[in-house]
C-alpha cells in the first residue's frame, strides 16, 4: 500500500493544475514580458487598456476571461472581464473584449497602473474556459474566480511593470 501511495503522490505532484498552467501565450504590442507599461495605459496618461493578443487556446474553449492585478499591492484588481467570445484572439487598445466587472477602484472596466510608490508588477492573465459564465456587468474578481472554478482549460500570463514618475 505504501509504494502505491508514494507513486500516487508523485504523479499528483507532477499533474498540472489547469487553473495555474501557462499553456497559452498572452502578448501586447504596448510592452513586452517584464517590461515597463507605457504611461498611456496608466493613471498618469490616458488610462486606456493596452492592446492584447492571445494564442494557444485548447480545443473546447467556449469563452475567455481576463484578470489584471497587482501582486505588489496585495492583488489589487485593475480589470476583470468575463465571457470574451470563444473566437476572439485579441482586444484592441481602449476596448473591452467581453463583459466588464468592477475593479478595486470601484468602477467597471479598466483602471490602469497607479502605484503609490516604487515599481509594481501588473499581471494580465487570460483564461480559456469550458463554458461561458453569464455574469452580469459589475461582478467582482472574487465572483469571477468563483464562477471559473472547475471550468479553466488553460491560461496565459503577461507581466508588465510601472513606477510613477519613472
Amino acid at each position: 500500500m505504501l509504494p502505491f501511495l508514494a507513486i500516487a503522490l508523485i504523479l499528483g505532484a507532477c499533474a498540472e493544475d489547469p487553473a495555474t498552467n501557462d499553456e497559452m501565450t498572452l502578448t501586447s504590442g504596448a510592452f513586452a514580458e517584464g517590461a515597463p507599461i507605457p504611461s498611456r495605459h496608466t493613471c498618469d496618461g490616458e488610462d486606456v487598456s493596452p492592446a492584447l493578443a492571445w494564442e494557444g487556446a485548447p480545443e473546447g474553449a467556449a469563452a475567455f476571461a481576463l484578470i489584471v492585478d497587482d501582486p505588489d499591492a496585495h492583488g489589487f484588481v485593475h480589470w476583470v472581464v468575463a465571457d470574451i467570445p470563444a473566437d476572439a484572439r485579441s482586444a484592441d487598445e481602449g476596448t473591452s473584449p467581453g463583459t466588464d466587472g468592477r475593479n478595486d477602484m470601484r468602477r467597471d472596466g479598466y483602471g490602469g497602473p497607479c502605484p503609490p510608490s516604487g515599481t509594481h508588477r501588473y499581471v494580465f492573465t487570460i483564461y480559456a474556459l469550458g463554458d461561458a459564465l453569464g455574469l452580469q456587468p459589475g461582478f467582482s474578481a472574487e465572483e469571477l474566480r468563483s464562477a471559473m472554478e472547475g471550468r479553466v482549460l488553460a491560461s496565459g500570463r503577461l507581466t508588465g511593470t510601472y513606477q510613477r514618475g519613472g
